[in-house]
């Protein structure tokens, strides 16, 4: 199967940049998107229902914000919308799809770079977010977990390592998160499972010439259950044309939903 994690920064402007027209040729499997910055009777158009996909929509309640979609081949067997916290569902930042053995998720955890009082959300959802992990590996299934995680987790994920320590997306507190998240409760990053290069970034501010010059971060993420790692056969992060200020994130799995 086919997975693909995109951040739009706005689903009706990646659809004007030829976003869909892109995404009909990519067979995939299951889309999940995060920052839709719409809400589900402003997607009238029907690129916004791609034919062949099942579609499911968690928005903000603020006009023009956050929001998060999953687009799926296979009807799910149930889906979730929200995680259960008010403060973060309001957001549209989570959204769960659940086929016979395998769980997919689309999240958007938020960014601190604007004020203080973000950062301190961030760190309260991160908190949360971890035991909520834990007994996600309890069950019996396996999970995909797609989504702009505002994190660059290592020197190698940023362009700018020592100039960006003191910055939101890559402060100690954050990277020693995803260090539990993946050394001790035992996820995997399944981009690094097949590709260990550098200078491989998903996202590039729209200051200077960032994209032009790859000045990067890779803050968008596919993390797996343990039980996914052998599966994982390919990924890429598709640069060809530029929908957003992030690039969509292309891996493939030699699993069945």
């Amino acid at each position: 199967m086919r997975v693909i994690s995109v951040n739009t920064n706005g689903i009706r402007a990646a659809a004007r940049k030829g976003f869909f027209e892109w995404l009909a040729d990519q067979n995939a499997d299951v889309v999940c998107i995060q920052e839709t910055k719409a809400q589900r009777d402003q997607l009238t158009d029907p690129c916004f229902s791609p034919k062949g996909y099942h579609t499911h929509y968690h928005d903000a309640e603020k006009k023009g914000y956050s929001g998060v979609a999953i687009y799926s081949k296979k009807k799910p067997n149930n889906v979730k919308v929200g995680i259960g916290w008010e403060d973060m569902d309001s957001e549209g930042r989570y959204l769960q799809v659940d086929f016979s053995n395998i769980s997919v998720i689309s999240l958007y955890l938020p960014s601190g770079s604007s004020k203080e009082e973000r950062q301190a959300f961030k760190y309260e959802l991160m908190t949360r977010f971890t035991p909520v992990l834990k007994e996600m590996l309890d069950h019996n299934r396996e999970y995909i977990i797609c989504g702009d995680w505002n994190i660059a987790h290592k020197v190698i994920d940023i362009k700018n390592a020592k100039a960006n320590e003191k910055n939101s997306g890559f402060l100690p507190e954050e990277r020693a998160w995803m260090d539990e998240v993946f050394d001790e409760i035992g996820y995997i990053d399944a981009f690094r499972v097949v590709n260990q290069e550098k200078d491989q970034y998903t996202w590039w501010s729209n200051r200077g010439q960032a994209w032009a010059k790859n000045v990067g971060w890779r803050i968008d993420y596919q993390v797996i259950s343990p039980g996914l790692k052998k599966k994982v056969k390919s990924c890429s992060i598709y640069k060809d044309e530029r929908f957003s200020d992030h690039a969509p994130l292309i891996i493939d799995y030699s699993a069945r939903l």
